[in-house]
């Protein structure tokens, strides 16, 4: 059976280049980049490259990089840290409801702790309104966190129009950027943006590494405390093959990110196509206009989301139902709740597709044409 990965948005396979990079320093690299013999300069070099890579591709500085274990640990950190080292200055923050599980959750958890946190509606595309984001601004905001793109539609927000409006605000800007990361050009200091949040494993990189970019003079405290790693601000010694890994993946996505998007909308029309020639009822959930390129999330009317993706993963086709953090959950979509209201029929019957490293003109094919018998079995069941 011809098997097609379709979750990249979930996680996606190391890149074997990284996979090279990575080998050599986990076989001698060995060495504890604080110690100051050979064998700690060794990795410390590793580390401070890496850095440098990493910083040049948000256009940041090298200091203002804090490797992490991920894009969860990098979201807590800003956010969680923000809020403990300003709350003299206010106790309010503002989000999105259809932010990634590691904002909301980490919002929901400093509401218990006397935080006050305005969660803005998005439309029916999945965009907030800047009115919206204006409105909900008090002198006691500290912090405004919103994803750059989002993991379940793709919807991309306006970051540009954001930092403009908070740049002579008090409020700290915040984004989730991992699922953004690599498929745009991003430059901190001309979107206004004073934390972002990167995971490797989105971007062909390894499991468990990531980097939070924190602005220079911004304030924040630490969620870590022991050794002096990461300047302070992040105690623990350094996942070193980690870190030389999401280097190589961040140095490619630099270069092939363009090209890859590119692809990835090409890959968006294919399917369409196909269901449209097979005569298959569907509908985009989100925006084309303002999209990840990579992220397509569909409704088939008449269907039922788990009944889909059993059905193609029998026939071979991975896919999901949106988020993978929310994976055997009952619970339906918060994004598509929010975008369509709780009592929408688009909640029980949408699934993501995700495109990444692999995938091919002949396999987006075939993963429609699959698509396209199971909705049309399933409808007929009706």
């Amino acid at each position: 059976m011809k098997r097609v990965y379709l979750d990249h948005a979930a996680t996606s396979p190391m890149h074997p280049a990284v996979i090279d990079s990575m080998l050599p320093v986990m076989k001698e690299g060995f060495g504890n980049p604080s110690s100051i013999h050979q064998f700690g300069r060794k990795t410390r070099h590793y580390v401070d490259e890496a850095r440098n890579i990493a910083a040049k591709a948000i256009c940041a500085k090298e200091n203002e990089i804090i490797f992490t274990s991920g894009g969860t640990e990098a979201d807590n950190l800003a956010i969680i840290g923000v809020a403990r080292a300003n709350k003299n200055k206010g106790t309010h923050i503002i989000t999105t409801s259809i932010e990634h599980h590691a904002v909301l959750h980490t919002c929901e958890q400093l509401e218990k702790e006397g935080f006050k946190v305005t969660y803005l509606p998005v439309d029916e595309h999945g965009l907030v309104k800047m009115e919206d984001v204006s409105d909900a601004l008090t002198d006691e905001t500290i912090l405004v966190t919103i994803m750059f793109g989002n993991n379940e539609v793709g919807t991309v927000q306006p970051m540009k129009e954001i930092g403009e409006l908070l740049k002579d605000h008090q409020a700290y800007f915040h984004t989730d950027a991992v699922q953004a990361f690599g498929l745009y050009s991003i430059d901190v200091n001309e979107l206004g943006i004073d934390f972002l949040s990167m995971s490797g494993h989105k971007i062909n990189g390894p499991k468990g590494v990531g980097f939070l970019y924190a602005k220079n003079g911004t304030s924040f405290a630490p969620l870590s405390y022991g050794g002096e790693q990461e300047r302070k601000r992040r105690a623990g010694t350094e996942n070193v093959a980690g870190i030389v890994g999401l280097k190589t993946a961040i140095e490619l996505s630099v270069e092939q990110g363009a090209q890859k998007a590119v692809q990835y909308l090409e890959f968006k029309q294919l399917m369409k196509e196909v269901w449209e020639r097979e005569e298959v009822r569907f509908e985009i959930n989100g925006t084309v206009e303002h999209s990840l390129p990579h992220v397509m999330n569909v409704y088939f009317p008449g269907t039922n989301v788990e009944s889909l993706l059993v059905n193609l993963d029998l026939a071979g086709v991975a896919v999901s139902s949106g988020s993978a953090c929310t994976a055997g959950s009952i619970d339906p979509s918060h994004v598509l709740v929010a975008m369509f209201g709780k009592d929408s029929d688009r909640i029980a019957s949408s699934i993501r597709f995700s495109f990444g490293l692999g995938n091919t003109k002949e396999e987006i094919i075939h993963a429609a044409e699959q698509t396209a018998k199971v909705v049309k079995r399933l409808t007929r069941k009706k």
